[in-house]
């Protein structure tokens, strides 16, 4: 296994403008190995309760994500999270969060996966990213997400994450809340000081910026007509991202651009559909049509 992917796994109920779902498959841990799957062989680390059904179990195996890593805690329930979006959908609103088992979750990685050369730390609690780390050998690169609640809530611990990690995955309003600025440019030089190889700023709908210590890389969104949810792109492309960079043999500056090509893609079919149900439906085909129609976006001619 070349990827091992850290975070929840959850039942979602939403209600968009162009339907709803109840207790659907979600959590970041799924959504991000749902779309690795199709680069690399990946492992996930969660917990589920005793009411997670078979359905979705099945569809992670066929999917091929080694599950080997998902506890399964008989004395409660899923982790349940049911919101709706209104408008452009650019932002979530919770009904309600129902942590559940998620609550007194402890990753453990099992043996068979502390080896493994890439790592995504998805969205739990910062001390739980420190506490994956430990458990790890030596990982070639190690990507990590996080979200606001954890940027006000515990600022030193996420600044610890960040300095021992190779890829901070942030959207726009979170790097600018925890460097306290306005600036992205600004926002990701900071953030790069903590020693990360390379900072991935999303903007949802207007694309995602790369920076390095002395690159920059900036890709829009693919314009969609269809968008049902939105729920899980973030994951997806980050997931999408590092399965693709998993399956390279060096870190060069055009593979992480390769990456995030894949990543974009990947969050397109996402959003397409409820839950993962548009991205366990594709072909290899399909991606790959979409990176060549999204590089066709951004080509410029050559100069006479």
């Amino acid at each position: 296994m070349k990827l091992l992917i850290v975070g929840s796994v959850a039942v979602d109920t939403i209600d968009t403008p162009f339907g709803s779902v109840k207790r659907a498959l979600g959590g970041s841990a799924t959504y991000a190995s749902v779309a690795s799957s199709y680069f690399t062989k990946t492992g996930i680390v969660g917990v589920v309760g005793n009411d997670f059904e078979k359905k979705h179990i099945n569809l992670l195996k066929k999917q091929g994500v080694d599950l080997d890593g998902l506890q399964v805690d008989p004395s409660g329930k899923t982790f349940h999270w049911s919101g709706y979006y209104e408008g452009d959908m650019n932002e979530a609103i919770t009904r309600d969060t129902e942590l559940n088992v998620f609550e007194k979750f402890n990753p453990v990685i099992p043996d068979a996966y502390k080896k493994t050369p890439f790592v995504m730390l998805g969205n739990i609690h910062p001390a739980l990213q420190l506490n994956v780390l430990e458990q790890i050998k030596k990982p070639r690169m190690v990507l990590c997400d996080t979200m606001n609640f954890w940027i006000t809530s515990a600022p030193q611990i996420v600044e610890q994450v960040f300095r021992k990690v190779d890829i901070i995955c942030i959207n726009d309003g979170e790097a600018k809340l925890f460097c306290n600025t306005s600036s992205l440019p600004k926002a990701a030089a900071e953030l790069l000081k903590l020693g990360a190889k390379r900072v991935i700023i999303k903007k949802g709908a207007h694309g995602v910026n790369l920076y390095g210590k002395k690159s920059f890389f900036s890709l829009p969104a693919i314009p969609l007509t269809k968008v049902k949810d939105p729920t899980g792109a973030g994951d997806s492309f980050a997931g999408g991202t590092i399965g693709y960079l998993a399956n390279c043999k060096t870190d060069t500056e055009d593979n992480y651009r390769r990456g995030l090509l894949n990543g974009t893609v990947l969050a397109s079919y996402c959003v397409e559909n409820f839950s993962c149900r548009k991205t366990v439906s594709l072909k290899k085909t399909d991606i790959n049509k979409r990176v060549k129609m999204l590089k066709e976006f951004n080509r410029i001619p050559a100069m006479k």
